[in-house]
């Protein structure tokens, strides 16, 4: 970011949404950026302000509270989700309406999701593929993605989306199968079952890093690893690491009857995902390529 290291020593980064992912961010940049986090109650801030960001207080839905950010910051991270319903998102909507208040912001790395790409059959692709989102969860990331992409050609600001698969990591909340596998939770049988794509916690921190120093104006990236793997595959290894049961195979006329709406949703979705811009263009080597090491 030259640009941005002539106009002060150390830039300004905003993160927005700074859980799991955002505190990974924080330990791998601090020193090197003067971070901010935004955050929504002052039970974070503690946290936030031991791992060497400052703490803001405001409400991606509030946005009253946001104010204060115009012209804070000269980078941003996005990572807050979107809300649980609708087909929009307004959170980011607010926070775009805010940094446009002053044109400080140089560049935007925004967290979406694979699931903008619905069920494309098991097939393999790169970024040039068309979305098309078959839940109101990816369209609503969808919407965010037009957003960044418009307020990037609109107010001068390189944007890079990264999609993303699903997270993992053993020091993650949530982010290892063993709980899952511990409620005996049933996967698809094998010739039902569908292709599913991985990234590290730690690697996709070093991802976010790499898009705002390298990530190219307008640009969506695969911040995904390099797994070929089945989803009950995957949990069979997990399994099988952990000294656990493998999980029961069942249909998918079982799997609609037993599953919830969310876990069959993501039952029905089967790609591959090429991650060469992740590589060549944002010039990352991943510290866990496969599940077999992150595990």
């Amino acid at each position: 970011m030259p640009s941005v290291t002539r106009r002060t020593k150390r830039p300004t980064l905003l993160i927005v949404g700074c859980g799991d992912v955002g505190m990974r961010v924080v330990k791998l940049l601090r020193g090197r950026f003067r971070l901010l986090a935004l955050t929504t109650g002052a039970d974070r801030s503690s946290a936030i302000r031991e791992a060497g960001a400052v703490p803001l207080i405001g409400n991606l839905d509030e946005p009253a509270t946001l104010a204060r950010l115009a012209g804070l910051a000269d980078a941003v991270l996005h990572l807050a989700p979107p809300p649980g319903e609708g087909l929009s998102d307004p959170r980011t909507a607010h926070l775009l309406q805010a940094l446009a208040r002053k044109g400080r912001v140089q560049r935007i790395v925004y967290a979406s999701t694979t699931g903008v790409y619905g069920d494309c059959g098991g097939a393999q692709f790169d970024e040039t593929r068309l979305v098309n989102p078959i839940t109101d969860r990816a369209r609503r990331r969808v919407d965010a993605e037009l957003r960044l992409r418009w307020f990037g050609r609109a107010f001068g600001v390189r944007v890079t989306i990264l999609r993303i698969p699903g997270i993992y990591a053993v020091d993650r909340p949530g982010g290892h199968p063993r709980e899952r596998l511990a409620r005996g939770t049933p996967v698809l049988r094998a010739q039902d079952d569908v292709f599913t794509n991985h990234i590290h916690a730690d690697d996709l921190a070093r991802a976010c890093v790499a898009a705002l120093a390298r990530g190219l104006p307008q640009r969506v990236v695969h911040a995904s690893d390099d797994t070929d793997m089945k989803m009950g595959d995957y949990f069979d290894f997990a399994a099988d690491l952990g000294k656990l049961p493998r999980p029961p195979r069942i249909s998918r006329d079982e799997a609609r009857q037993q599953m919830s709406p969310m876990l069959l949703s993501f039952m029905s979705e089967s790609r591959r995902l090429r991650n060469d811009r992740l590589k060549n263009e944002l010039r990352l080597k991943l510290h866990y390529p496969t599940v077999h090491s992150g595990l």
